[in-house]
């Protein structure tokens, strides 16, 4: 597929919402709560923030330049921009097989919250009790023919968006969601500032207690590395889901000031999740490091005491809201997942979508299965479950390791290199890139070292205690 075929995006703003949606997510709307309660609160965020700057922002902008001076997806892009006999595009394998990964457990637990949604609707909740709303989401997981079908429904409107073409399909259906997303947060944000007791959780969320992070119940330095581990995994890097937006746009503004843009939506919509969820639980008595059951078991209790008719609608919006945070998620990297075929291969986008369909389909059952009737497959006590295999090969694994790789090839001579990455990140208006000696030596040598960090402290959180 030649440079003067490939599609590209049809506005700024469906450029900045598709690579928001992509980093927007479960990660945000879901485990960032949970985190944020379990590691103190209000300090966590402002250290959360702290690396999102240091740590995330730099690798976006390499795999925005990236993709943009290449015009490619990952099947090509290393191999288009590499020095002649280098060997950087050995990684493109492993970045496709990311995407692959990810959407693999991804898209299940996606089904559950879309399922939530219609139930929430039609009142399934409404006059249950906590044991029964617990029992109720056993009930989904424990289903295969459950989780099978709201799985298969995640994909086909994933799939079905990308059919549809870059402009016509993603990119609008992605402007729809994450325009909807935001009205429905803000909603909800603004609707549980008048539940009584609701103070206690804005004081938590939002009031820094350090003397709590220093001697509190995980200590200093499992806090700063949770909070280091959020913020790089939040935005998706390191596998080409930011890379194939960046290919898809030309070069009128700087990457610099777009991947802020970007980092700023997503953190907007992680800081308003917690706007919500911490009041709700401060105002019904809900522990607020709940984990999964936090979504699925503990709010819908906070639904059920706002009374029957209040409780539905909110609780219907709530689902709603995660709902298009997972899709949006699931169809920015479906797309980087058709892309590649294409620019590899010179597949039609009709094929790729439809032979890629069927490979996630497949693909995707191992995940749902290993809930109930495959529960009894495990890969050690430290891993677990088959989904739980599929998490930690990309997040432990290829996340990190591949935003080490864009940054090494985005400033080492032996890769890209430093002068090229400065021209493509400041071409265009906005905001540019820092030249100066003490930035290109943070990115050649600290931050590939906190990544490393990262890498090797996970390790020893999943396998050292």
């Amino acid at each position: 597929m030649g440079d003067q075929n490939r599609e590209n995006l049809g506005s700024r703003l469906g450029f900045l919402l598709l690579s928001a949606g992509c980093a927007i997510g479960l990660g945000n709307v879901w485990r960032f709560p949970f985190i944020t309660g379990k590691y103190g609160g209000a300090a966590f965020v402002l250290i959360y923030l702290f690396f999102l700057i240091v740590l995330g922002l730099p690798v976006m902008i390499c795999e925005f330049a990236v993709g943009r001076a290449s015009r490619k997806s990952m099947a090509a892009a290393f191999e288009t921009l590499e020095p002649a006999g280098s060997k950087w595009h050995w990684y493109n394998g492993f970045a496709v097989a990311g995407n692959y990964l990810l959407m693999m457990f991804y898209t299940v637990v996606s089904g559950w919250f879309l399922k939530y949604f219609f139930e929430m609707i039609a009142g399934k909740f409404v006059g249950m009790n906590p044991d029964q709303i617990g029992a109720a989401f056993g009930a989904t997981v424990g289903t295969p023919s459950t989780l099978l079908f709201w799985m298969t429904v995640v994909i086909i409107l994933g799939f079905g968006s990308c059919f549809l073409g870059l402009q016509k399909g993603v990119e609008r259906v992605t402007k729809f969601m994450m325009s909807a997303l935001f009205i429905i947060m803000v909603g909800l944000a603004v609707y549980v500032i008048f539940l009584p007791g609701s103070a206690a959780g804005y004081a938590f969320y939002l009031k820094p207690n350090f003397k709590a992070l220093v001697g509190g119940e995980h200590g200093l330095w499992d806090t700063v590395y949770a909070a280091m581990g959020q913020a790089f995994f939040t935005l998706s890097l390191g596998i080409g889901s930011m890379e194939i937006f960046g290919s898809y746009i030309d070069k009128k503004h700087s990457l610099t000031g777009e991947a802020l843009r970007v980092i700023g939506l997503d953190t907007f919509v992680a800081i308003c999740a917690g706007l919500i969820i911490f009041p709700s639980c401060a105002a019904f008595g809900v522990e607020a490091s709940s984990g999964a059951g936090l979504a699925f078991v503990s709010l819908p209790n906070v639904f059920n005491a706002m009374g029957p008719v209040a409780g539905r609608i909110v609780g219907a919006f709530f689902f709603l809201f995660m709902s298009f945070a997972a899709l949006s998620t699931v169809i920015a990297v479906f797309e980087n997942i058709v892309a590649f075929p294409m620019d590899r291969f010179g597949w039609t986008r009709r094929k790729s979508v439809l032979i890629n369909f069927a490979a996630i389909l497949l693909l995707a059952t191992p995940a749902a299965l290993g809930m109930n009737v495959w529960s009894s497959v495990h890969f050690g006590k430290h891993i677990g479950s088959i989904d739980a295999l599929e998490d930690f090969i990309v997040s432990q694994n290829l996340l990190p390791l591949g935003s080490l790789i864009f940054l090494l090839f985005c400033t080492w001579k032996t890769g890209w290199g430093w002068d090229k990455f400065i021209a493509e990140a400041d071409a265009g208006e906005g905001f540019k890139f820092p030249r100066n000696r003490l930035v290109r030596f943070y990115l050649r040598y600290i931050a590939p070292l906190i990544i490393l960090v990262v890498f090797i402290a996970g390790y020893f959180d999943i396998f050292g205690k």
